[in-house]
C-alpha cells in the first residue's frame, strides 16, 4: 500500500554536505525528521533538495540541486543533503516523462530550442509552466512518448528529436555477479519498487549502510551485499521481501583483482591455487557438487569466482578462503592454512586521534571510490587544497585531515555523487 513507501524514495542522500548558493541569503529552517521535510518538499512546487540536521531535527528546503547555475557542494558533518532524483538522473526510468535532468542536445547533437521560445518553431502546445518542467531548452517528455524525453531543435529544417537518454537499467552495466553495481536502478524486475536500505520498514533486515559502508547501499538502489547472484533489494510491498533486479551485463568481463596462487591477499577473493583441504585437513566438496551438502554457489552462476574442482575460493567476501567440505557433519571451514601473502603494506596503516597528522598513501574511501586529488577541481570544487592549508600535507590524493574531523581521515572523492567519504583506514 502506499503507506508503506516512505516519501524519501524520491530523494537522493549526500551525507555530512551541505548546498550552497553563491549568492543567497539561506533558506529559513523547519522543524521535522527526515521523512517529515521529504513530505513537505515534494508537496511544494519549488523545493527540489533539502538540508536535515539529525541532531537538531531541523531542515531547510531548497529551490535548487547542485546541478543549477551559481550553485557549490560543500562539506559539512552537520546536515546531510537530500535532493530530489529526478533532478539528478543523467538516465530515465519508463518513459522518462518524469525527467528533470540538464540533457539540452538531441541524439544526433542537435542544440534544443527554449521552450518558451516559439521560433524557429511554433509550439504553442507545449508553453512551461510549474507542473510540467518545460525548463530552458531541456529535453523533456511532455507528451509521454514511448520514445523517451525531445525537443524542438534550433535547426528551421528539424522540427524535434528524440534525445537519446538511456534507460537507467541500461545507462550502467553490471559486471560478474554485479558486488560493485553503483548504478541507480531502484525497481525491481517486476517493476514493484525497493524499500530504502536506511530504513527498517516495511520489511526489517540486517543491512544497515553504516554497517556496510563499502556495499554502496546507498538510498533505496539496487546492490548485493550478500554475494547473491545479482544486484536485488527489499521491496516496498509487505508481502514480497525482496527481489531481483533487472541490470544490464557488461559485454567484457573484468580482469581478476589481486590474483594469487601461493598465498592470499585481503580476504583472499583473488586467490586461485589448488588447496582443496581445510585447515584441520578435511577434503573440500566439489563447487559443481550438491552432496553432502547443498549450496548456492553453482559455478555457472558465478563465472568470476573460479569456482573449479574442490579448491579453497571466497566468492562471498568472508574473512578468508574456504569451501563447503566432504564431510556431511561440518557443512564450512576456512582454509587458513593457506598462507597470508608477505607484500600487504595497506594493511598496516592506521591513525592516532582523529588522523591529523596521517600521511600515509591510502588514497580510496571506506566504499572503495578513489579520492580526488587535493590540487584538482573536478568533480568537486574544494574548500580546502594545498592553498588553504599549506601545512596539511596534502600531497597526490592521499587520505588526509586538514580540519580534524572526529571520523578520522578523509578526502574528496571522483564519484560526481560524492563530494567527500572518510578512509579505508583504522585507529591505531
Amino acid at each position: 500500500s502506499p503507506g508503506h513507501r516512505s516519501p524519501l524514495n524520491d530523494f537522493q542522500r549526500l551525507r555530512a554536505t551541505e548546498l550552497l548558493a553563491v549568492p543567497a541569503d539561506p533558506p529559513p529552517l523547519q522543524r521535522g525528521s527526515a521523512e517529515q521535510c521529504a513530505q513537505r518538499c515534494a508537496a511544494s512546487l519549488a523545493c527540489r533538495a533539502f538540508h536535515h540536521d539529525q541532531q537538531s531535527h531541523l531542515c531547510q528546503l531548497l529551490p535548487w540541486t547542485q546541478h543549477s547555475p551559481r550553485i557549490q557542494l560543500q562539506k559539512n558533518i552537520r546536515y546531510d543533503l537530500y535532493q530530489k532524483k529526478d533532478y539528478l538522473r543523467d538516465c530515465i526510468v519508463g518513459n522518462g516523462s518524469s525527467y528533470r535532468g540538464t540533457r539540452a542536445t538531441t541524439e544526433k547533437g542537435l542544440r534544443c530550442q527554449h521552450w518558451q521560445s516559439m521560433t524557429p518553431h511554433d509550439h504553442s502546445r507545449f508553453l512551461p509552466s510549474p507542473r510540467n518542467g518545460l525548463e530552458e531548452n531541456y529535453c523533456r517528455n511532455p507528451d509521454r512518448d514511448k520514445r523517451g524525453p525531445w525537443c524542438y531543435t534550433v535547426d528551421p529544417s528539424i522540427r524535434h528529436q528524440s534525445c537519446g537518454i538511456k534507460k537507467c537499467e541500461d545507462a550502467v552495466c553490471m559486471t560478474c555477479n554485479g558486488e560493485d553495481y553503483r548504478g541507480t536502478v531502484d525497481h525491481t524486475e517486476s517493476g514493484t519498487e525497493c524499500q530504502r536500505w536506511d530504513l527498517q520498514h516495511p520489511h526489517k533486515h540486517p543491512y544497515h549502510p553504516n554497517k556496510y559502508p563499502d556495499k554502496g547501499l546507498d538510498d533505496n538502489y539496487c546492490r548485493n551485499p550478500d554475494s547473491s547472484e545479482r544486484p536485488w533489494c527489499y521491496t516496498t510491498d509487505p508481502g514480497r521481501e525482496r527481489e531481483y533486479c533487472h541490470i544490464r551485463l557488461c559485454k567484457k568481463r573484468p580482469p581478476p583483482v589481486n590474483v594469487t596462487t601461493n598465498c592470499f591477499r585481503g580476504k583472499g577473493e583473488g586467490y586461485r591455487g589448488r588447496v582443496n583441504v581445510t585447515v584441520s585437513g578435511i577434503p573440500c566438496q566439489r563447487w559443481d557438487s550438491q552432496v553432502p551438502h547443498k549450496h548456492n554457489f553453482i559455478p555457472e552462476k558465478y563465472p568470476c569466482k573460479d569456482l573449479r574442482e574442490n579448491y579453497c575460493r571466497n566468492p562471498d567476501g568472508s574473512e578468508a578462503p574456504w569451501c563447503f567440505t566432504a564431510h556431511s557433519n561440518v557443512r564450512i571451514a576456512f582454509c587458513f592454512h593457506i598462507r597470508r601473502c608477505p607484500d600487504e603494506q595497506d594493511a598496516q596503516e592506521c591513525y592516532h586521534g582523529h588522523g591529523k597528522h596521517y600521511h600515509g598513501r591510502v588514497s580510496k574511501t571506506r566504499k572503495g571510490i578513489t579520492c580526488q586529488p587535493w590540487a584538482a577541481q573536478t568533480p568537486h570544487v574544494p574548500q580546502i587544497s594545498p592553498v588553504t592549508h599549506p601545512e596539511a600535507h596534502l600531497e597526490e590524493n592521499y587520505c588526509r585531515n586538514p580540519d580534524n574531523d572526529s571520523h578520522g581521515p578523509w578526502c574528496y572523492t571522483m564519484d560526481p555523487r560524492t563530494p567527500f567519504d572518510y578512509c579505508a583506514i583504522k585507529p591505531c
